[in-house]
Protein backbone atom coordinates (compact mmCIF):
# COMPACT_ATOMS: atom_id res chain seq x y z
CA UNK A 1 0.00 0.00 0.00
CA UNK A 2 0.45 3.80 -0.99
CA UNK A 3 -0.30 6.47 1.10
CA UNK A 4 -0.91 9.72 -0.54
CA UNK A 5 -1.46 13.25 0.79
CA UNK A 6 -1.60 16.20 -1.08
CA UNK A 7 -1.54 20.22 0.49
CA UNK A 8 -1.03 23.72 -0.71
CA UNK A 9 -4.22 24.03 -2.53
CA UNK A 10 -5.93 27.49 -2.03
CA UNK A 11 -7.38 30.61 -3.80
CA UNK A 12 -5.12 32.53 -6.23
CA UNK A 13 -5.78 35.13 -8.69
CA UNK A 14 -5.78 34.93 -12.30
CA UNK A 15 -2.03 35.03 -13.15
CA UNK A 16 -0.39 34.39 -9.71
CA UNK A 17 0.84 30.91 -8.72
CA UNK A 18 0.85 27.61 -6.73
CA UNK A 19 2.56 25.12 -5.36
CA UNK A 20 1.01 21.87 -4.67
CA UNK A 21 3.33 19.04 -2.87
CA UNK A 22 1.87 15.18 -1.74
CA UNK A 23 4.04 13.53 0.85
CA UNK A 24 3.67 9.54 -0.05
CA UNK A 25 4.51 6.96 2.91
CA UNK A 26 4.53 3.22 2.96
CA UNK A 27 6.35 1.29 -0.02
CA UNK A 28 9.35 2.73 -1.72
CA UNK A 29 8.68 5.38 -3.41
CA UNK A 30 11.06 5.46 -5.88
CA UNK A 31 9.53 1.95 -7.27
CA UNK A 32 6.12 4.38 -8.15
CA UNK A 33 5.82 6.47 -11.28
CA UNK A 34 3.75 9.68 -10.09
CA UNK A 35 0.97 11.60 -11.49
CA UNK A 36 -1.17 14.64 -10.97
CA UNK A 37 -4.75 14.97 -12.36
CA UNK A 38 -7.27 16.96 -11.18
CA UNK A 39 -11.50 17.04 -11.57
CA UNK A 40 -13.13 19.92 -12.14
CA UNK A 41 -17.17 19.88 -11.06
CA UNK A 42 -19.15 18.31 -13.68
CA UNK A 43 -16.25 17.29 -15.59
CA UNK A 44 -13.95 13.92 -15.83
CA UNK A 45 -10.91 13.97 -14.14
CA UNK A 46 -7.81 14.85 -16.18
CA UNK A 47 -4.32 14.06 -17.10
CA UNK A 48 -2.39 17.42 -16.06
CA UNK A 49 1.54 15.93 -15.61
CA UNK A 50 3.62 12.89 -14.68
CA UNK A 51 6.94 12.35 -13.75
CA UNK A 52 8.87 8.88 -13.93
CA UNK A 53 10.64 6.71 -11.24
CA UNK A 54 13.96 9.00 -10.68
CA UNK A 55 12.29 11.96 -12.15
CA UNK A 56 14.28 12.11 -15.69
CA UNK A 57 11.19 11.89 -17.32
CA UNK A 58 8.16 14.09 -17.31
CA UNK A 59 5.14 14.30 -19.66
CA UNK A 60 2.41 17.53 -19.53
CA UNK A 61 -1.07 17.86 -21.01
CA UNK A 62 -0.97 20.63 -23.50
CA UNK A 63 -3.33 22.68 -21.54
CA UNK A 64 -0.50 23.13 -18.69
CA UNK A 65 2.73 22.57 -21.02
CA UNK A 66 5.10 25.52 -20.25
CA UNK A 67 3.16 26.50 -17.39
CA UNK A 68 3.07 23.76 -15.12
CA UNK A 69 5.93 22.04 -13.81
CA UNK A 70 6.26 18.40 -11.90
CA UNK A 71 9.00 17.50 -10.10
CA UNK A 72 10.22 14.62 -7.04
CA UNK A 73 12.30 13.90 -4.33
CA UNK A 74 12.58 10.54 -3.82
CA UNK A 75 14.90 11.11 -0.80
CA UNK A 76 11.67 13.10 0.88
CA UNK A 77 9.31 11.17 -0.41
CA UNK A 78 7.15 13.60 -2.09
CA UNK A 79 6.13 14.67 -5.58
CA UNK A 80 5.00 18.44 -6.27
CA UNK A 81 3.51 20.66 -9.09
CA UNK A 82 4.05 24.23 -9.50
CA UNK A 83 1.92 26.42 -10.93
CA UNK A 84 2.44 29.63 -12.89
CA UNK A 85 0.34 31.67 -14.89
CA UNK A 86 -2.70 30.14 -13.40
CA UNK A 87 -6.25 30.40 -15.58
CA UNK A 88 -9.61 30.31 -14.43
CA UNK A 89 -9.95 26.87 -16.25
CA UNK A 90 -7.08 25.68 -14.09
CA UNK A 91 -9.81 25.62 -10.90
CA UNK A 92 -10.10 21.49 -10.20
CA UNK A 93 -9.43 19.22 -6.96
CA UNK A 94 -6.30 18.61 -7.66
CA UNK A 95 -4.76 14.36 -7.04
CA UNK A 96 -2.08 13.21 -7.08
CA UNK A 97 -1.50 9.54 -8.24
CA UNK A 98 1.27 6.41 -8.55
CA UNK A 99 1.90 3.97 -10.85
CA UNK A 100 3.74 1.20 -10.64
CA UNK A 101 4.46 -1.08 -13.91
CA UNK A 102 5.15 2.53 -16.67
CA UNK A 103 5.32 5.97 -16.20
CA UNK A 104 3.35 8.81 -18.28
CA UNK A 105 0.19 7.40 -17.84
CA UNK A 106 -2.45 9.69 -18.91
CA UNK A 107 -5.70 7.43 -18.28
CA UNK A 108 -6.25 7.61 -14.89
CA UNK A 109 -7.30 4.37 -14.29
CA UNK A 110 -3.93 2.93 -14.73
CA UNK A 111 -3.31 4.24 -11.47
CA UNK A 112 -2.74 2.38 -8.20
CA UNK A 113 -3.00 4.75 -5.48
CA UNK A 114 -4.66 8.00 -5.06
CA UNK A 115 -4.82 11.07 -2.72
CA UNK A 116 -7.86 12.26 -1.61
CA UNK A 117 -7.18 15.75 -3.48
CA UNK A 118 -6.39 19.41 -2.71
CA UNK A 119 -8.91 22.39 -3.60
CA UNK A 120 -7.22 24.80 -6.23
CA UNK A 121 -9.29 27.97 -7.46
CA UNK A 122 -8.66 30.57 -9.16
CA UNK A 123 -10.04 33.97 -9.26
CA UNK A 124 -10.93 35.69 -12.46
Amino acid sequence: QVQLVESGGGLVQAGGSLRLSCAASGRTFSNYAMGWFRQAPGKEREFVAAISWGGGGTSYADSVKGRFTISRDNAKNTVSLQMNSLKPEDTAVYYCAAESSRWGARNWNEYDYWGQGTQVTVSS
